[in-house]
């Protein structure tokens, strides 16, 4: 038996009604249809205005899809709404708090919203897990930026839901930050909770990522997980350091770029599906250079993003 997915997503549309008179309706999701593993760390990814916080907006109940279908932990949002949204945490990108609550009074309010008992809440718990319980009794308007975000992963888990999902929770935080951030999101994973990502930032869902789906202009373009996304970047650049000032840049038809950066170092970039790195060294010399070093560099997540979206 296969293990049931965490999310399914079937054929989802989200059109928006026209702004105004003759003006024409905007297609937010174009029939979107991928499957979230249950125990990982999903990467959502996309530019900006590609669907993906509609289609967080959906799952979390907050937005009417138009067709299709979702499923939250085996529950249609439709319906079983309660029981999808009971299995979902959502934390979103914006921070907002009730200045005058105390840390510990947001997650009680929170657990209440959801009917959970005074006895069955676990705010203690989650402040000390996310290492806000020095801060329990602390107006939410002194925190930092840091533990404001601490604070949202904590109020998403009150319910404790086995699927979490993130949407641009490091947008605008610094590197400290971000990887405290990611220290908590790889503790709760380890404890079996589910991850769902959307970021920006490509170097952390490479790292963090086990699948990754990338989503463009309300369309699914790619849903792999991370190693077999990355090798399917097919530009590599070598560049070559020579032993004499180069007359200009060296240009042969296996060669899809080459740039002088410095007067004897050359920049080649080539696809790796038609030619090898010796192939490039030795096209190189039969222009009469020896060549004195050599680096190359791997593709990464970027390379890839650019490659399936266009984005300069």
């Amino acid at each position: 038996m296969t293990t049931p997915s965490a999310i399914r997503i079937t054929d989802l549309v989200k059109e928006y009604a026209p702004p105004g008179p003759g003006e024409p309706s905007k297609l937010a999701l174009k029939g979107v249809s991928f499957d979230v593993p249950q125990g990982g760390v999903f990467g959502l990814l996309g530019p900006n205005g590609a669907g993906k916080s509609t289609l967080i907006n959906i799952l979390a109940g907050l937005v009417r899809k138009t067709s299709g279908s979702a499923e939250v932990w085996g529950f249609d949002i439709d319906r079983h709404p309660r029981n999808a949204k009971r299995s979902i945490g959502i934390v979103p990108q914006e921070i907002v708090f009730d200045p005058f609550f105390t840390p510990y009074e947001v997650l009680e309010n929170q657990g209440g919203f959801y009917g959970i008992s005074a006895k069955d809440r676990r705010s203690e718990e989650l402040l000390g897990a996310v290492h806000l319980a020095d801060k329990r009794d602390a107006y939410a308007r002194t925190l930092s930026g840091g533990m404001k975000r601490r604070l949202l992963i904590a109020k998403a888990m009150v319910h404790s839901p086995p699927i979490l999902v993130l949407d641009e929770p490091t947008a605008g935080v610094d590197v400290e930050l971000r990887r405290q951030l990611w220290e908590l999101v790889g503790e709760l994973n380890a404890e079996g909770v589910t991850v769902v990502l959307t970021t920006h930032y490509l170097e952390e869902a490479e790292q963090l990522c086990d699948r990754i789906a990338i989503i463009n202009h309300g369309e699914l373009i790619a849903n792999k997980p991370t190693r077999e996304l990355i090798g399917m970047a097919r530009e590599k650049i070598v560049s070559v350091t020579v032993d004499k000032d180069l007359g200009g840049p060296i240009m042969e038809e296996a060669f899809l770029k080459a740039e002088v950066v410095e007067p004897r170092r050359l920049d080649i970039t080539y696809d790796r599906d038609a030619a090898s790195a010796g192939q490039v060294l030795s096209l190189v010399q039969s222009h009469g250079y020896a060549i004195e070093d050599v680096t190359t560099r791997e593709a990464d997540l970027e390379d890839v993003f650019v490659q399936l979206t266009g984005a300069g």
